[in-house]
């Protein structure tokens, strides 16, 4: 064979390759089309981040920015967190996001139930409070699944405030173990797995990173 027909067979292959190419990409589309068509419905999204890996938290801030973003209205229940600063808090808070933080500490840290279970009902007054206000677009509901499984708050008084909130309002929680209960309710449930982590390793949280 000559060079110039194997440069010519050469050619013939890529033009084949390149029309397999975008009939497979065609077929994609096509697909992706017909679920854009038939999602027409608008409503309030309920998204759950859970499972043991990292990015949960950082995960649902990007979406309270998101909503921010395209001039939403959007406000912050925190549960269970340390007393560290917290950047999302100092940088949302500019930008007109209501934060109502738990404030106990870690409850490893703080070991008195009774304490954690009062500040937790605290938090879950203002949670429902927002749950009810038409004019919050988007609610973010910070490890709110560890006040359920240490059985701070009631599943059941969640379940009512999340089905009675606005139709529109889009709701966030994030945590481990999210219960059973609030996954079935959910409309998107995304599972963050470890694969490694740093703290694992011995380095420790620094901040602009990890909080």
């Amino acid at each position: 064979m000559t060079a110039e027909n194997e440069k010519q067979l050469d050619t013939e292959q890529a033009q084949i390759k390149a029309e397999r190419h975008k009939a497979r990409q065609q077929k994609v589309k096509a697909g992706v089309d017909a679920k854009i068509a038939a999602a027409q419905e608008e409503k309030g999204i309920l998204l759950v981040l859970t499972g043991n890996g990292k990015g949960k938290s950082t995960s649902g801030f990007g979406t309270v920015a998101r909503a921010v973003g395209h001039g939403k209205k959007a406000a912050v229940v925190q549960f269970i967190k340390g007393t560290w600063e917290c950047g999302e808090r100092n940088l949302l808070e500019g930008a007109g996001v209501a934060f109502h933080v738990m404030g106990t500490g870690f409850t490893w840290e703080t070991q008195d139930r009774e304490k954690d279970t009062a500040a937790a009902l605290v938090a879950w007054d203002a949670a429902e409070a927002l749950l009810q206000d038409e004019s919050i677009d988007c609610v973010m509901l910070d490890e709110l699944t560890y006040m359920v499984s240490y059985h701070y708050l009631d599943v059941e008084r969640v379940l009512t405030a999340l089905k009675n909130r606005p139709p529109m309002q889009h709701v966030i929680i994030t945590g481990r173990a999210c219960h059973r209960a609030i996954i079935e309710l959910a409309d998107t449930v995304s599972e963050v797995q470890p694969i490694k982590h740093a703290f694992e390793a011995g380095i420790k949280a620094q901040p602009g990173f990890d909080y």
